[in-house]
This record gives C-alpha cells, sequence and structure tokens, in this order.
C-alpha cells in the first residue's frame, strides 16, 4: 500500500556541506526588511500571531507552491483545495511535476482531513481505497514540508518567526496587505521532522556555521493571513514554500472515506505526502 503512496521519490539533495546558509537575493531580501527596533519587533511579532490566531478561528481556499531544488533540478509541489481550521476538517490535491517537463504528467494525490486522522489517496492502482494516518503522528521527511501538508503546521511555524520587520504595503491576490518578514529560529525549521532529516540539517548546520531559513506573512485589513512564505536559500539550490488564502469563511465540505475502504498506516513519507 505505501509503495503506492509514494510513486516518485524526489533524488534532490538539500543538504550538502558545501551549501551556503543564504544566496545574495535573500540577503537582500532582508536588508530590505531591515529590524526594526526591538520594541517594535515585538509589536510586530504580536500582529503576526494575532493574525495567524484570527485565520485558525475560520476557513479559507488554499493554494500552494512548494519549489525544491538541487542546483542541476527543480520539482514543484502543488497543494490546492480547502480548509477549516476551526471545524478540523479540509480537503486538498497534491501534484508533483519537475519543472524541466511541464508536458509530463504529474503524480497527484487527493488527502481528506477530517478531526485528527488525515486520508490520502486518489490513485487508480488503489480502486478507491484509502491509507489512513493521525494527524498528530505525521512527520515532515523533507525540508520546508508540513507534515501530510497540513496548512496548519504551516500557520504555527510563521507565528513563531523571529527578529520580524514590517516590509509596508502590498496588494496579494486583488487584496491590500501589511507585508512582515523575519526568520524562523532552528527548533521552528525542525518542528514535527523525522528524526533522520533533523540529523541531517544538525549535521550541516554545524559544517556551515548556521542556517537561515526566511519567513514571510501578509495579513489583510480584517487581521487574516492572505500569503506566507518560507524560503531557505542554499546557494543554487534551497527550497521555498508559497501558501495563498482567500475566500476566508468559506463552507468546507470533507467527508471522511467509508471505513472498510480505509487501511491505518502507522508512519508515511514521501514528495507528495511531504
Amino acid at each position: 500500500m505505501q509503495r503506492h503512496l509514494v510513486p516518485l521519490v524526489v533524488a534532490a539533495a538539500l543538504l550538502c556541506a558545501g551549501c551556503s546558509g543564504g544566496s545574495g537575493s535573500a540577503r537582500e531580501a532582508e536588508k530590505s526588511g531591515k529590524a526594526s527596533p526591538s520594541r517594535s519587533a515585538e509589536d510586530h511579532g504580536a500582529a503576526v500571531r494575532a493574525a495567524v490566531a484570527a485565520t485558525k478561528k475560520s476557513s479559507a481556499r488554499i493554494d500552494e507552491r512548494i519549489e525544491i531544488g538541487d542546483g542541476t533540478a527543480e520539482y514543484v509541489v502543488s497543494v490546492k483545495g480547502d480548509f477549516d481550521w476551526a471545524g478540523a476538517k479540509g480537503r486538498l490535491a497534491v501534484a508533483l511535476r519537475n519543472a524541466a517537463s511541464p508536458g509530463k504528467t504529474s503524480p497527484r494525490m487527493d488527502e481528506i482531513f477530517d478531526g485528527d486522522t488525515v486520508y490520502m489517496g486518489g490513485f487508480a492502482e488503489m480502486e478507491g481505497s484509502w491509507g489512513s494516518i493521525r494527524r498528530d503522528k505525521a512527520e515532515a521527511h523533507y525540508v520546508l514540508r508540513a507534515p501530510m501538508n497540513d496548512p496548519e503546521h504551516v500557520l504555527r511555524q510563521v507565528a513563531q518567526m523571529r527578529r520580524i520587520s514590517k516590509v509596508g504595503e502590498e496588494t496579494v491576490n486583488g487584496t491590500p496587505a501589511v507585508h512582515y518578514r523575519g526568520v524562523l529560529p532552528d527548533e521552528t525549521v525542525t518542528l514535527r521532522m523525522a528524526k533522520d532529516m533533523r540529523a541531517k540539517i544538525d549535521n550541516a548546520r554545524e559544517k556551515i556555521g548556521g542556517i537561515t531559513v526566511y519567513a514571510d506573512a501578509w495579513i489583510d485589513r480584517n487581521g487574516r493571513i492572505v500569503r506566507t512564505r518560507l524560503d531557505w536559500p542554499m546557494g543554487a539550490a534551497g527550497a521555498k514554500v508559497t501558501m495563498n488564502l482567500t475566500d476566508h469563511g468559506k463552507p468546507v465540505r470533507a467527508k471522511a472515506p467509508d471505513p472498510g475502504k480505509v487501511v491505518p498506516m502507522p508512519s508515511l513519507g514521501g514528495p507528495l505526502p511531504g
């Protein structure tokens, strides 16, 4: 069953001894969002945390793009659907493609979130069956990936960003928003990450003397998150995750599969589940 759920393994080596902690463009981005005095940084942090809390009280349309590269190849994972944080339910469609082959058929997977369980399926070879895993037991196996693509995990990471500065006002998907920029603490980068991947990151951190992951949040006039971005530049390689949230408050319909078609799984990894 697990073999079908991970039809393609991304061979991108995202951590290596020769990787740098940040690219020139990322350093320029940090410079443009120059940190404010500590009191203002605290205020900015409070604004971001309040926006995350407000967003988690409702629902939204999810449109997420995950870009992963090793300097020679780039893979893009798209996550689209609806999610209700307050109701603990949602339905997402996940697809993976090689950016160099836009016309090639992409591996795909469907996900249903229902309470404390995540169901995954949608593969023709599974003949309508679904795998399931406890939401709190799922782990991340790649950098900047949320366990089972859980949007709540992304918001949790954003709420923990530090050294926050206010970049300015921008328009996101036609909505006026205030843009904030900061960095993620080391423990937030590895939050709920599989043990072997945490070890690789710790090893890379020791060899290059530190790793910087940049975090951005855009907040609309209603105090809700409309876009997040996590960016880990590593020279020619790296990972970047951009999540757009629209249609706040929309009804979300997500029904768990028939129990007779569900196979519980103690663990799950791969490029689609994350």
